[in-house]
């Protein structure tokens, strides 16, 4: 199947519900081999309302010919974090995490299409208002301390010529890429507000992700 027929055979996954957007993180690389059809199938759902999706982009493929363009060593360390609570010894290339739960393949379509239709809508979550400048967490239950994370990200399509490593003499299209991942603070249950840092682009959306501990499940997610 090529790439094309991945993200049509996507976005024919029944949608679920634009105020609790299911969030899908893509962690990539652009020295990987295995990631251009992973990054197909996250582009393919970058437009849903009910989908946040997010790419990644990794450090540790760097060393072996190929720097990636997006990479930035947070990103690693979000996806080792995200191991250590999944009880992994290791991290790898494409993975998607869907809500801070459930960890897939992201190059086998089959399994991203079954995690969207298996993920119910986030229930009991606290509602998020946001703009350019400040970010509200309203009351809400939680069971444990959350971590609140500002992710901003690029929608835009962008076209990356790969010039060397595994994807050497091949042109990408990503979606979603993210920019900057940024600790907020935590919120405990009561109304929380947040100041938001410079942006460190133009053309950037904001997502506010509320998620138990710092790699546990999400309970809330925004974009805005």
């Amino acid at each position: 199947m090529s790439e094309a027929e991945a993200e049509t055979a996507v976005q024919t996954t029944s949608p679920g519900d634009p105020a609790r957007p299911v969030v899908v993180e893509l962690f990539q690389s652009q020295g990987c081999s295995s990631c251009p059809p992973a990054i197909a199938n996250v582009n393919a759902i970058a437009d849903r309302p009910d989908v946040l999706a997010l790419t990644f982009a990794v450090t540790y493929w760097d060393r072996l010919g190929w720097k990636d363009t997006f990479a930035d060593p947070a990103f690693t360390d979000r996806q080792w974090k995200y191991a250590r609570a999944g009880g992994r010894p290791n991290v790898f290339t494409p993975q998607v995490i869907v809500n801070g739960r459930t960890s897939i393949v992201g190059a086998r379509r089959a399994q991203l299409d079954e995690a969207l239709r298996a993920t119910r809508p986030l229930t009991g979550s606290p509602r998020i208002d946001g703009d350019a400048d400040k970010v509200v967490v309203h009351v809400g239950r939680t069971s444990e301390p959350a971590t609140v994370w500002l992710v901003r990200f690029d929608p835009r399509s962008q076209q990356v010529a790969i010039g060397n490593g595994e994807n050497g003499g091949r042109t990408i299209a990503h979606r979603n890429v993210v920019r900057q991942l940024v600790r907020l603070g935590r919120w405990t249950g009561t109304e929380m507000r947040f100041t938001l840092p410079a942006s460190p682009a133009r053309n950037l959306t904001n997502a506010v992700l509320v998620q138990g501990g710092e790699a546990g499940p999400i309970i809330a997610a925004r974009r805005f």
